[in-house]
Formats: structure tokens, sequence, C-alpha cells
């Protein structure tokens, strides 16, 4: 192979975001193992393996910094879980009520954020290997070596972490911001198919397609804030950091862009199926979502990023386009032409956005570029957090409850039965066990499944590699593939757990006497953790589905409010403007999450699922309204017009909340609104010699209050099948 496609190669392998973390885990793996062959230790090696995997597990993205500070709580955490494991063991009782109480508390941790959500279920993995660990002596508690090697395997993996993260600490930001890029361009691809010119095209299908990808855009939204926000901490970021925040408040910006919509489609497509310019139109956009994937290439590849013409030509080709038939004089046509006006300024507005991608350096710094961290900075902080959670309503609280009892649950049973390699079964339900049904379902299947694969590889491999030193390799090699596919491919990762799990155990005694005893276990551990999701304290969906609703049409209410306030008082990107858009687009993805839960759950509770969809449909319409509103926020209206164009726009903001209120079931959601439909038709009446900065706006209040019947009639249907 030619040098530079040899160098190609091996840089795009490094970029990828599974390599490096899969890398870690090799070397920590393979030199405990080495270290293990060399003082002739074949005993240390399954707790300094098991050790090696909590530490990973509970790995999170931060500064070398930062990273320490949490691996030296994590060790903490872990020498504490290890030992206590060691006394309690012997006394069944006061066992069970700790590993009862421990499960539940570490699970409220999550009430503080992902990264203490991490450390408190990376512990209690821990807690169940130490259980392992004592069960494999024979019952005999009280040892001091084993909860040390534990420790000291969490430590060496953590050591390495440290290291890396102060080597690499820009790859992971590069990562994220890649993977945004390329969640935009699939976006704009899929908001291009909108702009198909065919009759009676299914749009709402389009709709919905375009808000569960609205979904992951959020999500690596959200992902890449909180990996600039441990760079940039308290203090001024650096040039690096300041770059990728650069990138980071322009794929804001383009996601605004790319999410507005000022047009019926199908209005578009009847009026114009025999002009080119709807096929323009989908060609810019699909450009545009091309340049956005070669731009997240760019960034992972740390390549320049060149913005190509043929985005430019298409640009002019539109314009000749609408020139052609503006030419045309066309009465019928005159108002979707003013649409298809704005819809060409915001494609234009994209264009140049990406076009500054090229030298984010050169941008201007953002007037207000400050981060909301949500992490909690004070002991105050902390309990407020965790009490505002110790409710039946809440959602951790059901969840950690759930846990103990089913952790609990699981060491009576295997007290009462004795079977062999007992405690495989706390770790089976530790890990099946998640918040929602539909969740734990699909990691139910997906448990057993892997099992049974792992058990099937292993038996083959036992009989083909018969050598203890080729096995522990392969034991090598399986914890890597866990850790490269267990976010991604999870029955692939349960197959590679369970082949590491044989191979070790074979090191010290018989492998074969395991196959057995884990898929037992395994499906023991499956039932009761599938059991405690239905039976205690259910958290159905469609339960709380009026209460996602109401959450969405309130944050969308909040928007309208930032985006009037913008309009009254100047373009500005605070972080109350930035807040109140993340928000809005946050509740329109947790409602396409609640939704796709909602569908993995049995029949009777997914009843609402199909108006859900619709609701899901109208939401993301109102939200695509509302961003063309604040895209365009930096035009001053007419001074004659302003005070009444904001009052309107107040009186919609109202009217979301009202709706809001009924779907919280405060009050019945009234079906029809005069007042709404008199505003409607007022604002859908704009003089000919109308200002276009008026036009605009008072267009985009027209389509927003047009949104408002439908969800009224849904949000009435919904309130009446609850009560």
């Amino acid at each position: 192979m030619p040098r530079p496609h040899l160098r190609q190669s091996l840089r795009r392998l490094w970029a990828l975001d599974k390599f490096s973390a899969s890398l870690r885990v090799f070397i920590a793996l393979a030199g405990a193992l080495a270290l293990c062959w060399w003082q002739g230790w074949v005993h240390g090696l399954i707790p300094l393996f098991l050790g090696i995997i909590a530490s990973a597990l509970t790995e999170t993205d931060d500064s070398w910094q930062g990273r320490l500070g949490t691996v030296l709580v994590t060790l903490v955490c872990f020498s504490a879980a290890a030992y206590a494991v060691e006394f309690l063991f012997p006394y069944p009782w006061l066992f069970v009520v700790a590993l009862a109480l421990s499960a539940f508390c570490l699970s409220m941790l999550g009430a503080l954020g992902e990264r203490f959500a991490t450390l408190g279920s990376g512990t209690l993995i821990l807690a169940v290997y130490s259980m392992i660990g004592v069960e494999q002596r024979g019952g005999v508690a009280g040892l001091w070596l084993e909860p040390l090697l534990l420790v000291a395997g969490a430590a060496w993996y953590g050591l390495l972490s440290v290291i890396w993260h102060g080597l690499f600490a820009h790859q992971p930001v590069q990562q994220s911001l890649a993977r945004l890029f390329r969640e935009l361009g699939k976006y704009l691809k899929l908001k291009a198919a909108l702009f198909e010119p065919v009759r009676q095209l299914d749009v709402e299908q389009r709709r919905l397609a375009l808000a569960q990808q609205n979904g992951r855009v959020v999500s690596a939204l959200n992902a890449a804030k909180e990996i600039i926000l441990h760079r940039v901490g308290n203090g001024r970021p650096g040039p690096k950091v300041n770059r990728y925040l650069k990138l980071y408040f322009l794929a804001q910006d383009i996601h605004e862009r790319a999410s507005s919509s000022h047009y019926p489609y199908n209005e578009l497509a009847e009026a114009f199926f025999h002009s080119d310019v709807l096929f323009r139109c989908q060609r810019l956009l699909r450009l545009h979502g091309e340049a956005c994937e070669r731009l997240g290439s760019a960034i992972e590849l740390r390549q320049p990023f060149e913005y190509r013409e043929l985005c430019s030509q298409a640009l002019e080709d539109l314009h000749a386009s609408l020139d052609h038939l503006h030419l045309q004089s066309n009465p019928a046509w005159r108002r979707l032409l003013r649409s298809l006006g704005a819809l060409a300024g915001n494609l234009a507005s994209l264009d140049l956005l990406l076009g500054n991608a090229s030298n984010p350096d050169a941008l201007a710094d953002e007037q207000d570029s400050s981060l909301l961290d949500r992490e909690p900075h004070s002991l105050r902080e902390v309990m407020e957090r965790i009490g505002q959670q110790l409710t039946p309503t809440s959602l951790l609280f059901r969840h950690a409850l759930r846990l103990s009892i089913a952790l609990a649950a699981g060491y009576g049973l295997l007290h009462l039965i004795h079977p062999a390699q007992g405690y495989w079964i706390l770790l089976t339900t530790l890990f099946v066990c998640q918040p929602n049904y539909g969740a734990t379902r699909l990691k139910l299947v997906q448990r057993i499944s892997g099992t049974l694969l792992g058990l099937g590889i292993g038996w083959a491999l036992f009989n083909l590699f018969p050598d203890p030193r080729v096995q522990a390799l392969f034991a090598v090699v399986a914890g890597v593939a866990f850790f490269a596919t267990r976010t991604t491919r999870y029955t692939l990762a349960t197959a590679a757990i369970t082949l590491l799990v044989l191979f070790c155990f074979n090191q010290i005694g018989d492998g074969y006497g395991l196959f057995l005893p884990r898929l037992v276990d395994t499906l023991l551990g499956g039932l009761i953790a599938g059991l405690a999701v239905f039976l205690i304290l259910p958290d159905w969906q469609g339960r709380r589905l009026g209460r996602m609703l109401a959450n969405t049409l309130s944050c969308n209410s909040a928007y309208l409010r930032q985006i009037i306030a913008q309009y009254a008082n100047g373009k500005r990107d605070d972080l109350g403007y930035r807040l109140a858009r993340r928000n809005a687009h946050n509740a329109d993805a947790a409602l396409s999450t609640t939704l796709g839960n909602m569908l993995m759950e049995p029949g009777h509770f997914r009843k609402d699922a199909d108006q859900g969809f619709r609701f899901l449909v109208l939401s993301h319409t109102l939200l695509s309204y509302l961003s063309a509103l604040g895209a365009h926020r930096g035009e001053q209206l007419p001074q004659m017009i302003q005070a009444q164009l904001l009052e309107q726009a107040e009186k919609l903001a109202r009217s979301l909340d009202e709706i809001a209120a009924g779907l919280r079931g405060e009050h019945p959601v009234a079906i029809h609104s005069d007042e709404e439909q008199a505003l409607a038709q007022e604002l859908e009446q704009i003089a000919d010699d109308a200002d276009e900065r008026q036009r605009l706006v008072q267009t985009q209040l027209a389509l927003i209050c047009r949104q408002l019947a439908p969800l009224r009639t849904l949000g009435a249907h919904l309130h009446k099948d609850r009560h």
C-alpha cells in the first residue's frame, strides 16, 4: 500500500471514537496479563481484569485535572464497596440490607448528572465483582488481597486514563463536533426530501422522520456542549478550545436555520409542479447536507475544510429560477413566491454559515459565550437535587427502588436454591434492569442472545485452543471487543464479556464448569429484572405522555417569548435565548424518545402512541416555524406595526401555555377557540404594500397560529381518554 494511503488509513482509524477507548483497555488488560505471567501469579488475573473493566465502565470525559479528581473519588468508592462486601459477606441479613440501601443510594446519584450516575453504577458493578471473588474462594471472606487487587486494577486503568486525557485532551472535542456535523448533514438531507416536486406527497411521514433525526441532532449538540464545557471550566478558553467553541455555536446557528420552515409544502408542490424551483431548493439542501458531513470528516481527521463552489452555483440557479417565476406575474403565486423568497434567503444564510466554517478562527467571538453548567457546585445543591427526586413520581426514584428490590430478591433467590456461581444472577440483574420497560426488554433479549453466542464461541475456542496462555490472549481481545461494541451492539458486547469470563476462570480452574451456571444465572437474573420493571412502580410511558406533551408546548412558549424579546430589543445570542432554544429542541427530542419507548410496551399501554406521533409531527412543525422566526430576529420591525405584532405573538404564547396546562390535567382542553381563529385570520390579512420584514414575521405568526387548532383537538382527545 502506498505510504500516503497508509497514513490516511491510520488517521481514519485514530479518529474513530471507539478506537482510543479500546486501545486504553487493550494496554490495561495486556499490562495486567504480562505482570501476572511475569510473576507467575495466575490467581491475580481475574481481580485485576475485573477492576480494570469496572474502572473503564465509570470513565467519563473531562480534562486531565478533572479526570484525576474523578479517578481518586472512584477509587475511594471502589475501596469502600470491595471491603464492605468482604466484611459483611458472612452475615446474610446485614449483607442484603446493605446491598439494597447502597443500590438505592448509588442509583440516586443520577440526580446530580450523568457523571455521578456512571460512578454509582460502576461502584455497584465492582461490588458484585467482589461478591463473585468471595464466592470463588468458597465463601471465605475477610481476605485483604483480592479487594486490593480489584482496586489496583481500577487504579491502573485510571492512571492510563489520566495520562491519555493529558496527552490527547482535544480528541474527544473533535470527535463530538464531527458527530454533530454528521447528524446535521443527515437532518439537512431529510429536510431536502420535503421538497420532492410530487403531488400528494406524504409530508407527515417525512416530518416524523425529520423530528426523530432532530432528536439525534439535539443529543449530539448536548454531548458536544458538555465536552467543551469540561475544557472551558470557569476560565477563559485557550485558542484551540475557543476555535471548537466557535464551531459549536456555528452548529447551533446552522441547526436553527436548518430547522426553519416558511412554507406549506403541499401547496408549493401543487403550485410549482411544472417548475424546477423545488428541485433547486432540494438540490441546494442536499449539497448543504453533504457539506456538513464533509466538515465533520475534516474536523475528525484534522484536515482543512474547503467549501465547494458547487453550493454557490446551486444558490445562483435557485435565484434565477425564482426570477423566472416572478416574471410570469401570476397573481395566484404571489403569497407562495414570498414564502419561496424567504426560503431562498434562509438558504443563502445557511450557505454563508457553511462558508465561514472554512476559517472558524476568523469568526467574531460571541457576545455571550457562556455555557450552562448543570452539575452541582456545593453540598447544598447536591442535597436539594437529591431531595427533589425523593418522591414516587420521580422516574429516578422508581428506578432506584426497583433496582434495590431486584438485587435483594436476586440475593434471596441464590440463597434459596444455592446455584453454582450464583452471584452472576446479581450482575445480570444489574445490567438488564433499566429505567423503563422498553429499554429493559431490549437489554434482556440482547443479554440472553449474547450469552448464548458467547458460550457457543467459547466452547469452540476451548476445544481448538486448549493452551491457557492462548486463552489468556483471547481474554484480552474479548475485553477490547466488549468496550468497542457495548454502546452500539450490546449482543456482541455480551458475547465478548462472556468469553472474557470463560477464559479468565479457565486459568485457575475448570472453565467448562462455568458454561451451564452462566446460562442459568443469566436467565434468572434477566427474569428478576423483567419482573421488577413490570411489577414495581412500573413507568409506562403512556401514563406520562400528557406531561411530556405539555412540557413540549411550554418550552415552545418560552422560546417564542425569547424571540419576541429579541425583536423588541435587538438580536443578541445570549445564554437566555440559547437556553430557551435548546430547551425547546430538548423537549422535542425527549418526546420522540418517549414515543419510541412506548412502541416496545405491552399493547394496552401504547394505545395513545398514534396520537402521540401525530402530536410530535405538529409540535415539530410548530418548532420549525419558531426557528424561522428566530433565524430572522436580527431584522428590526417597522415601529408603527411592531407593538401590534409583539402583542399578537404574546397571545400565541399564552395559548400554548393554556393548552399545556390542559394536558397536565389542570383543566379540560378547549377543542376550539374563536379568539385564535380570529387572530389567524387577522394575521393572514397582509397588505400588498407591507414591509417585507413585517410580512415575514406576520406570516410566521399566522403559521404558528394555524397549528393551535389541531394541537387543541389532539390535546382534548388525550385529556378525554385519560379521564
